[in-house]
């Protein structure tokens, strides 16, 4: 579907905004800005820029400006903005049935479940958790993973993560990130935490043990600056966690749903556990927990875990039509191909160092220029891209971006390269 005519049917399918949001529309961003910091609480510091609308790739702020999106809200919005089959069916299902608690269920959601379990590969028995975003996935399978404590005799206390790994920022979720200055303010923590060398076997083969009830990896890790790691890696991990009766929890949230080409990033590795987020609803708040193998579903019973808003209807009817885009547009080849034409054209521009990345989540070094100052540069030149640290630029577009769009960065790069060094 063209940019206009997506534009056009999200504008046919908007609802009428609030009284309030309409009193709001036409003033500047400045303005905004200035209501903002006066009634939010400022974690997220000073918004870059006030976004009103989006169409496919592309934002407009309320100055009117347009910015192509190649962060995709982090990595969530797969099907772009106002995305037809997505806007309608979250309508539908809205007029239909929205809310209804996890006394009920509804078929969105147990659609949605089975569907899980049939692109993930899960061998029967298999089951999933809904829950309403990354952190709250990681937490439900944190929760999970403590019920595998071994015996008084020989209890398993111990989790194992890896450097520079991110998980969220919830207390249980934030136990698991690396990141001491994310964790510090926050202490104390759940404990018995350890974390060890991304990407080495030996390490991970020195540390799991008896008294390890599990081990917690992102496939790739996007925090950090897409910092890929093997299937060798993903393998080991399997074999090793198997062998010590550990539990293996792959933390798909920025990595899964066809981000990087295939559903998953950890495929073909079955783990114990997965967590989903970000790009499973393409924009609306969804998270989920599989569980793979009945053996690993019996950790969890009836009250030991709850969500009020988890697997409600309309957030899975999200998830079902991004699943059902991506199949049917075959999606999963388009982000391979366009993801592989980004870092050829990458590499060849002159101020870039290491590229890396899988499909469409793509991460460049600067030689010398800075990355927050590029990204400003960049904003201002109408491209919304994110840095990592102060020399690694993260790329996370819709799946639906063309080569055409990214062109126009790689385009632009030398220049935005020049303003920040």
């Amino acid at each position: 579907m063209s940019q206009n005519a997506a534009e056009t049917t999200a504008a046919q399918l908007a609802a009428n905004p609030a009284p309030e949001v309409t009193e709001l529309t036409g003033l500047s961003s400045k303005a905004l800005s200035e209501r903002y910091s006066k009634s939010l609480l400022g974690v997220f510091g000073t918004p870059q820029r006030v976004l009103v609308r989006g169409a496919g790739c592309h934002v407009w702020d309320a100055d009117g400006n347009q910015y192509l999106d190649l962060l995709g809200g982090i990595a969530v919005n797969t099907l772009g903005h106002g995305h037809p089959l997505l806007t309608s069916v979250i309508t539908s299902q809205l007029a239909t049935l929205g809310h209804v608690s996890n006394f009920f269920t509804s078929p969105s959601q147990i659609a949605l479940a089975e569907k899980l379990l049939e692109i993930s590969a899960a061998p029967a028995g298999s089951k999933v958790f809904f829950a309403n975003s990354g952190t709250e996935a990681n937490e439900a399978a944190l929760k999970l993973t403590r019920r595998n404590a071994g015996t008084e005799a020989a209890p398993r206390t111990k989790v194992i993560a890896l450097e520079h790994s991110f998980h969220g920022r919830t207390l249980g979720a934030l136990s698991l990130t690396y990141k001491e200055k994310y964790r510090a303010p926050f202490a104390p923590l759940p404990e018995n935490v350890s974390w060890i060398p991304a990407g080495d076997i030996e390490a991970l083969r020195a540390a799991v043990d008896e008294t390890v009830s599990a081990v917690f990896i992102e496939p790739i890790q996007g925090e950090a600056g897409v910092l890929e790691l093997s299937t060798e890696y993903l393998q080991a991990a399997r074999e090793i966690t198997r062998d010590s009766g550990a539990l293996l929890v792959f933390d798909e949230v920025q990595t899964g749903m066809g981000r990087t080409g295939q559903f998953f990033a950890s495929a073909p590795v079955i783990p114990d556990v997965m967590t989903l987020a970000k790009g499973l609803g393409g924009g609306f708040p969804i998270g989920a927990m599989i569980v793979f193998g009945q053996e690993n579903t019996a950790w969890l019973t009836p009250g030991e875990h709850g969500t009020t808003f988890g697997g409600n209807p309309v957030a899975c009817a999200a998830g079902l039509a991004v699943i059902h885009t991506i199949e049917k547009e075959n999606l999963l080849a388009h982000v391979r191909a366009t993801g592989d034409w980004l870092r050829e054209q990458l590499a060849g521009i002159q101020g870039i160092g290491a590229v890396r990345g899988a499909g469409l989540l793509t991460a460049f070094e600067l030689k010398s220029a800075n990355a927050p100052k590029l990204v400003t540069a960049a904003l201002d030149a109408g491209f919304i891209v994110n840095a990592t640290d102060e020399k690694t630029i993260r790329l996370a577009p819709p799946l639906v971006i063309t080569t055409e769009q990214l062109a126009t960065l790689v385009t632009a790069l030398p220049q935005l390269i020049s303003a920040a060094s």
